[in-house]
């Protein structure tokens, strides 16, 4: 037994006694046809539903069944759903907003790298690739679109790609209609453009150089929907450049002979003449123009104010934000949030500490994150929790505290308010308000917080409270003219304007004042566009109203910034060039930051 052993050891130790002898390099063997023959017999497993732990349920009733490690190891989205949220330890998950067909192309594409992209398909396979992530789709569906590019589609074209953040196919899309203008403008989709794309498409600087085609294109668009188009005449004249008009006595003897103008109070022939004044802004980026005389705003808060802007849209995992200055028209991105903060509050201390609190988030409807303005690298930092969930809450800064008001946990409408003390870093409950409030306006003058409007869950609010940090309490005051869930809220010497907002059967444009030393609130002119949850911010004596909630037929109108001027009561339109697509929900005036200042 003992020489079997023996001679089986040395048996095996032949080979390697024979390898010695000779000088082997090792070598590697590689298959290249290996990870795509892997991929098959995935996707063969996952046709015949073989083992399959996670199934997709979309919002048509349609099913998509898959392997969670391999579209963990495709898709970031996937990742993070397995890897941090609740879905990781379910086998059915149902994906809402998602087109079926969509996300069976997509998960195909995942187990064999290939898609068909088609005329029939691609503009739900886009939207589809920027939730999953999948980035080569995306830059092939873009480059499918480009080349698609033709008079009669580029501005549809156009909008889909701002709609849906495609960089490139938004550039390629702008140069081509800018190449191609004469035959744009003989296109319906020109005749359905916002006013925030026509602006746009007219004050560009390298726009085509022919003497009647601009502003007639204009009169053209404006007579497509005369009613509700006419009050844009002035501000779309006034931006487009004089080296690209007739002369001046021809367009005045061309506006003297068109009836159309003449509809419009402001329209006239010295309007006109002003607008010939203007100098062109120089960034083609922003698509503004310096302001004129008429509009020019007292310069009460200084130089070394900006007003930052708050940017969420339902395609982005991300609030963006804008430092944005209205006196120079200069605009900067600023720091992002890794959270889309949806339905967030918004506020301000001393015009130097930004406050984002609760809302709809990956994380806590409690969490709350703060930048400090005046930092040289501005970042949103995570602070103290609050105490209580809120979502649709109002938020108003007096000294070195910041309130949060009211707002949504869960299904139940507060009117419970906390505090935060920033010299202490801590939360404390204080008194409730006598209503229950969501969406609810917050303006803050002489040392007192006003809550104003909201829907307290069953009905849309007029009522107003006021609460004396001093005592502790709140105290109703008098009701607005007219409901308002959603009011956009801003106070200028000592004038708290509510504007915009929804009574229940309609977004609003009527605006309203309340001076407290009266105790009544007056109706004042309204705005040119009806907007819901609108950011609102007094700044150089005048009210900004930015984005907000619009209706369907004017929802491009995101661009469009109304701007109310207290001493003639009228309100005119700005181009505020998004650095996103999306939609402004919030905007607050802060101190000026180093980081604007040296960017």
């Amino acid at each position: 037994m003992d020489a079997l052993q023996t001679s089986s050891c040395e048996s095996e130790s032949d080979p390697i006694q024979f390898l010695s002898s000779k000088e082997c390099v090792p070598i590697t063997f590689r298959n290249n046809s290996h990870s795509i023959r892997i991929l098959e017999d995935m996707q063969s497993l996952r046709k015949n539903e073989v083992l399959c732990d996670i199934r997709f349920e979309t919002d048509d009733g349609s099913v998509v069944s898959g392997h969670k490690n391999v579209l963990i190891a495709a898709s970031p989205y996937f990742r993070a759903m397995f890897n941090n949220f609740g879905e990781s330890n379910k086998d059915l998950v149902k994906i809402r907003e998602l087109d079926s067909a969509a996300l069976q192309l997509l998960i195909d594409y995942i187990y064999t790298g290939k898609i068909n992209v088609s005329e029939e398909n691609v503009q739900v396979v886009l939207p589809a690739t920027n939730i999953l992530q999948l980035d080569s789709v995306n830059s092939s569906c873009a480059d499918y679109l480009q080349k698609q590019l033709d008079p009669t589609n580029c501005l549809g074209i156009k909008g889909f790609a701002e709609v849906h953040n495609c960089r490139e196919l938004l550039s390629s899309s702008e140069k081509y209609i800018k190449r191609n203008y004469l035959d744009v403008v003989k296109s319906e989709d020109f005749l359905s453009m916002s006013v925030g794309d026509m602006a746009k498409l007219i004050a560009c600087k390298d726009r085509i150089a022919f003497k009647y085609i601009i502003h007639e294109s204009v009169l053209e668009w404006v007579r497509h929907d005369m009613e509700r188009r006419k009050d844009f005449l002035p501000m779309l004249m006034a931006h487009i450049n004089r080296p690209l008009l007739p002369s001046l006595p021809d367009i005045l003897n061309s506006l003297d002979e068109e009836p159309l103008p003449k509809t419009s109070r402001e329209c006239d022939n010295h309007y006109v003449i002003e607008g010939f004044r203007i100098e062109p802004h120089t960034s083609v980026d922003n698509f503004i123009l310096s302001p004129t005389t008429r509009s020019q705003p007292r310069q009460c808060d200084g130089p070394q104010k900006v007003i930052l802007i708050f940017e969420w849209s339902e395609i982005s995992p991300k609030c963006s934000t804008v430092w944005y200055d209205p006196i120079t028209q200069v605009q900067r991105n600023g720091p992002e949030m890794n959270d889309d903060r949806m339905t967030a509050g918004i506020g301000v201390i001393g015009d130097q500490f930004v406050f984002v609190m609760g809302g709809v988030n990956q994380t806590s409807s409690k969490s709350v994150r703060m930048l400090d303005a005046s930092s040289q690298s501005p970042y949103w930092a995570p602070i103290v929790d609050m105490l209580v969930s809120r979502n649709g809450l109002g938020v108003g800064g007096l000294d070195q505290c910041i309130y949060a008001i009211g707002g949504r946990d869960g299904t139940s409408v507060l009117n419970s308010v906390e505090v935060f003390d920033i010299s202490i870093q801590q939360w404390k409950m204080v008194s409730s308000m006598s209503t229950p409030r969501i969406n609810t306006g917050v303006g803050v003058f002489n040392n007192y917080l006003y809550a104003v409007g909201g829907y307290d869950g069953v009905s849309y609010l007029k009522s107003v409270e006021c609460y004396d940090p001093s005592i502790g309490n709140w105290t109703p005051v008098a009701e607005m003219c007219a409901p308002r869930d959603g009011v956009g809220v801003g106070v200028i010497d000592g004038v708290i304007y509510a504007v915009g907002g929804y009574d229940g059967t309609e977004f609003l444009k009527r605006a309203e004042i309340y001076r407290p030393s009266y105790g009544v609130w007056f109706t004042i002119a309204s705005m040119l566009i009806p907007r819901n949850k609108p950011g609102v911010v007094a700044f150089g004596g005048q009210l900004y109203v930015f984005g907000g909630e619009f209706e369907k037929s004017i929802v491009d109108n995101v661009d469009m910034v109304d701007v109310y001027s207290p001493d003639t009561n009228t309100w005119s339109l700005k181009m505020f060039s998004r650095c996103y697509p999306g939609i402004f929900f919030n905007a607050i005036s802060v101190n000026k930051s180093p980081y604007f200042m040296t960017y």
